[in-house]
């Protein structure tokens, strides 16, 4: 198998984000033809050559641009340094770089395993999310309340999120069974590099839970990521209907809408 690929097949195997830049176009003279790939990681290392010197080093800062903002894109680069400043090099030609984002399956970590958990894990599944539940009760963590769940841990919070590896594509709901499971949750995960942190509970109890943090140290910045209660204000009552509007916010965030009606909107 082409190096490339292997790397790519790597990538996705560790749930790891990466960017494959493959030549699509070319005009003139390039250093290398269409169809040329190379793999790029968040830290700018590499695997393969799409021609070398100032030309790949632009193509690598622009790849990991792409994997910041997650979004692909399609960039030009021109070879004619006697015409343009900014060109990157001699060869005479110009070409074009898709540079693809290959992100890994976006995890929904679920500390909690009650009656808004279980619609949740269905909602996610249906958008593509990979679900891990964790709680430790075996009676409300188990196959028959969450079938979609590709991980469900019975153990106690600080053991089982211990366990797991939280990455800037995990996105969680915290909504246990106590105000003293809901800020020990937090406190363990509050630091962590997730994506979006969720805190379901009245305002009075988020209230409560962020004193006591503050008061263990735990700084504002690390407090201000956290989305308390958590949802869009969908006027939501059922579990399911309260399930919708959490992932109505992680999907807004994800995508950086606004949440509000379409109607509404001008343009």
């Amino acid at each position: 198998m082409n190096t490339t690929y292997e790397a790519v097949a790597e990538a996705v195997r560790r749930r790891e984000a990466v960017a494959l830049a493959t030549i699509v176009q070319t005009r003139g003279s390039t250093p290398r033809q269409v169809g040329t790939k190379m793999l790029i990681r968040p830290d700018g290392t590499s695997t393969g050559t799409v021609g070398g010197g100032a030309l790949e080093a632009a193509i690598i800062e622009a790849a990991q641009e792409a994997l910041g903002e997650g979004k692909s894109r399609l960039v030009h680069y021109g070879l004619r340094a006697d015409k343009h400043e900014q060109d990157l090099g001699v060869c005479g030609g110009d070409l074009d770089v898709f540079v693809d984002v290959i992100a890994p399956q976006r995890t929904l970590l679920l500390i909690g395993a009650g009656h808004v958990a279980v619609p949740l894990a269905k909602l996610a599944r249906l958008l593509g999310f990979r679900t891990v539940v964790v709680d430790d009760r075996a009676e409300y963590a188990n196959r028959d309340r969450f079938p979609q769940a590709e991980e469900i841990l019975v153990e106690d919070l600080e053991t089982g999120l211990s366990s797991l590896d939280v990455t800037p594509n995990t996105w969680i709901v915290i909504a246990t069974r106590s105000h003293e499971s809901d800020a020990a949750a937090l406190r363990a995960v509050v630091e962590s590099p997730a994506a979006y942190i969720g805190l379901m509970g009245s305002r009075r109890k988020v209230s409560l839970i962020f004193k006591a943090l503050r008061e263990a140290g735990v700084g504002e910045e690390q407090l201000a990521r956290v989305y308390a209660p958590v949802g869009l204000d969908l006027g939501a009552e059922t579990p399911e209907e309260i399930a919708l509007s959490i992932m109505a916010e992680i999907i807004m965030l994800h995508q950086s809408g606004k949440g509000q009606s379409l109607s509404a909107r001008k343009d």
